[in-house]
This record gives C-alpha cells, sequence and structure tokens, in this order.
C-alpha cells in the first residue's frame, strides 16, 4: 500500500475495505483479551468497582495513545473544526461506561465465556442504526442483503443456543443465569446505540483519535457517578480497601488492552460502517472464548452437552458475523455514504471536499502534528502510573493457566503491530 501523504487523494470506499476488515479483526483481538481482567470481581470487589479501575485505565490511555500518534495539537485541531460532535462523543462514552459495568454483572454470573457471545448481538443494533440513520445497505446488491439478513438471523440464533445453555446449566454460575443474560442484553443495546455517535463523526470528517479523547470525559465520569451513587459513595471499599491497591494494576491494563481494542474497532466503523465494522469486530467473542476456557479453565465443569452447545452457538455467531462483515460495498451503496457525507456537510456548513477527504483516508490540509514538550509529559506520566501500579502489583488468586496466557498476549501484541503498521503505512492514522 502506497502512504498517503498529508494533502493526499482521498480513497474510493470500496477500497478502504480491506484496511477496515484488518481493524476489525485486530479490534476482535485485543477486545477479547480486555475482559479477563475482570476475572478479579471473584476476588471480592463490586462490579462497579471493577468498571471504575478499568475506566481509569482507559481515560488513562485514550488520552495517551493518540498523543503518541499525532500529538495534542493535532487532535484538538480537529475537536476545534468538529466543536458540533463533542457532546455526542461525550454521550458515547455515557453509554459506554454503563455497558461495560453491566458487562462486569454478566461475567460475574454467567462467565466470560457465555457473556461474551451474549452482548455481542450488539451487531443487530447497530445493524439497525446504520441503516435508518446512515443510510447503510441502501443500493446494495440482493447478495450483501442476504449476507446482511442471514447473517443477523445467525447472530441471533446464536445468542438464543448461548442462553438456553446457560439457564439450563448445572455450573457455578446456574444460579444467577438470568441476571446475567439481562446484564449482557442491556449491554447489548447501549453498545449497538453507541455506535451512531461514532458514525457520526467519521461521516463528518473526524479523526477517530480525536473522537476518543472527548468520548473518554463521558466514560470516566458516568461510572464515577455510578460508584458515588450506588457503591457506597465516597465510602466505597475502591476507595479505601488496602485489598484493592493491588489489583489495581491488572485492571488498568485491561482498560489500556481495551483502548487499543475499540481504537481498531473505530477505524473498522470509519472504513466499513456500523453493519460490517462491528461484527466483523465481535469476532472477540471467539478470544473471549479462548481466554475464559484455556485459561481460566471456565469449561472445566461442564458437561458435554453444554459445552457442544457453548461451542456450536460460538461457531454460529462468527458465521453470522462474517457472513455481514464480507458483504463488499457496491456502487449503489457509495452513493448512499456519498449522500450521507453531502447531508453531514450541509447540516454543519461542513467542507464536503475535505470532509470526503479525511473519511476516505486522506490527511486534510493544514493539521500541525508536530509534537509540544507537553505531550511527551503526558505520556512519561501515563507511564509513570503504570509502573507505579504494576510495582505494587500481585498475581490475583485466580486459577490461570500461565503458558496459554503468555500464548494469546504474544498473539495480541503481534496482531496490533502488523495493523498498525498496516494502518499507518496507509493512512497516517487518518
Amino acid at each position: 500500500m502506497q502512504a498517503a501523504g498529508k494533502t493526499g487523494k482521498a480513497r474510493s470506499f470500496a477500497a478502504t475495505h480491506g484496511l477496515g476488515v484488518m481493524c476489525g479483526l485486530a479490534a476482535a483481538v485485543w477486545l477479547g483479551a480486555a475482559e479477563a481482567p475482570t476475572k478479579l470481581v471473584n476476588s471480592g470487589l463490586s462490579p462497579y468497582a471493577i468498571s471504575l479501575c478499568m475506566v481509569a485505565g482507559v481515560f488513562t490511555a485514550r488520552w495517551t495513545v493518540p498523543t503518541l500518534l499525532k500529538g495534542t495539537r493535532y487532535v484538538f485541531a480537529d475537536l476545534k473544526e468538529n466543536r458540533h460532535l463533542i457532546p455526542t462523543a461525550v454521550l458515547a462514552g455515557m453509554l459506554w461506561a454503563v455497558a461495560n459495568t453491566l458487562t462486569v454483572f454478566a461475567i460475574r454470573d454467567v462467565g466470560l465465556t457465555i457473556a461474551f457471545p451474549l452482548w455481542n448481538t450488539n451487531s443487530l443494533v447497530g445493524i439497525f442504526w446504520g441503516w435508518l440513520l446512515f443510510g447503510e445497505l441502501k443500493g446494495a446488491s440482493r447478495k450483501n442483503i442476504a449476507k446482511v439478513v442471514l447473517g443477523a438471523v445467525a447472530i441471533v440464533a446464536a445468542a438464543v443456543m448461548l442462553g438456553f445453555s446457560t439457564i439450563h446449566g448445572d455450573g457455578p454460575h446456574a444460579g444467577r443465569a438470568v441476571s446475567g443474560v439481562l446484564a449482557a442484553a442491556g449491554a447489548s443495546l447501549l453498545w449497538g446505540t453507541m455506535y451512531i455517535p461514532y458514525r457520526k463523526a467519521y461521516v463528518s470528517g473526524m479523526n477517530p483519535l480525536s473522537f476518543v479523547t472527548i468520548f473518554t470525559v463521558g466514560e470516566l465520569g458516568t461510572v464515577l457517578a455510578l460508584v458515588l451513587a450506588l457503591d457506597g459513595g465516597t465510602k466505597a471499599a475502591i476507595f479505601h480497601s488496602p485489598d484493592a491497591k493491588p489489583m489495581l494494576f491488572w485492571l488498568f491494563l485491561g482498560g489500556f488492552a481495551w483502548v487499543i481494542g475499540d481504537l481498531f474497532q473505530q477505524y473498522a466503523t470509519k472504513y466499513l460502517g456500523i453493519g460490517r465494522g462491528i461484527p466483523l469486530s465481535n469476532t472477540n467473542q471467539l478470544w473471549g472464548l479462548a481466554w475464559g476456557a484455556l485459561v481460566f479453565g471456565e469449561l472445566g465443569h461442564a458437561d458435554m452437552a453444554h459445552r457442544l452447545l457453548v461451542v456450536a452457538g460460538s461457531l454460529v455467531m462468527i458465521a453470522g458475523a462474517l457472513a455481514v462483515s464480507t458483504a463488499v460495498a457496491t456502487a449503489g451503496e457509495d452513493s448512499s455514504t456519498d449522500a450521507t457525507l453531502l447531508r453531514e456537510c450541509v447540516r454543519y456548513r461542513l467542507d464536503y471536499d475535505r470532509v470526503r477527504q479525511a473519511y476516505g483516508g486522506a490527511e486534510p490540509d493544514g493539521r500541525n502534528e508536530r509534537r509540544g514538550w507537553w505531550d511527551y509529559a503526558i505520556v512519561a506520566a501515563a507511564g509513570g502510573v503504570f509502573v507505579y501500579l504494576g510495582w505494587n502489583a500481585k498475581v490475583p488468586s485466580l486459577a490461570m493457566n500461565m503458558g496459554w496466557l503468555v500464548a494469546l498476549s504474544a498473539i495480541a501484541v503481534v496482531v496490533a503491530g502488523a495493523c498498525g503498521w498496516g494502518l499507518w503505512r496507509a493512512t497516517r492514522f487518518s
């Protein structure tokens, strides 16, 4: 791929499909790994506390990664040009924070292996919003429509299979199966709706790195409010318990991993749309299954029938997600997308050529990527936080297969490096 210069020409919508697929697959790997630290809920911390600690790690990483890749001058110039999107980015962060808290409840009540596929039905919600609000699939070929519809049906069928395997199971989570399924379903609805601000930002020409910088404000504010309102206020154990400090590093690390995955997911949403990008990134359930089963042994007590239901449901969900995401946009869909770009430009008085350029992965003119001293200070401060927490960390008292933990972690690092390099070569992270 040829590198896109600062004033390079925008690519066609079809040309960015492969780039979006690459980002979606990388997102799946990291989003799957990010939920593993929430297993610490079994060590006594409340789901609210777990979520707060993860979001604190998310907050740290969301300011650090954009600073490393583009610099704060670039980010704030982009935000100034797209100030109308700041409230929607904050709202998206609020939705994410509530959904993330629900996932912790789901993991506690039904386990990581089961919870992942259930909340990944957010694909269906995202497909609906993409079609209704952004013209996705309008003008699509019959083949593409069939892929999307059949893929959506497969995702629903898989969720039903996994739900029944949980409710009728006799494993350690069976007594709280209903509450766990409801928590995962709530997370699915909120995460599916959260993609509306994502897509709206990118059809207005906003850079994903700028979007996530504001996104994190809504995240941290909301989860802190949840702790203060529902988990004991300022007397919450997370603020006072000496047992919490050794666990913070792992939860911050989970938040950091989530940021890496979410950034790739942001680029997948930009270059593929909601209806295709999200199902592809939702193959993270395969990686969640790997972490849950191989590292934490979650299927160790299940009988053969329930194992087959979990595996079959997971495979059906993957097949459905891939069917949706491999529907490459046709000329008719490209025209619908172009009409959406024009609509946003008219609504907010934006320069269409500039928005089209940014949407296609080329860098708009006049963006300053020169780093200031404060950029290095931000990175150093974030690194210092992780070093401090790591120094005081201890390995959680959970049964884990260290060999599989190392192997899955290594895969995640390699995938991030390869995808990040490809994204930089193609778009300079635009």
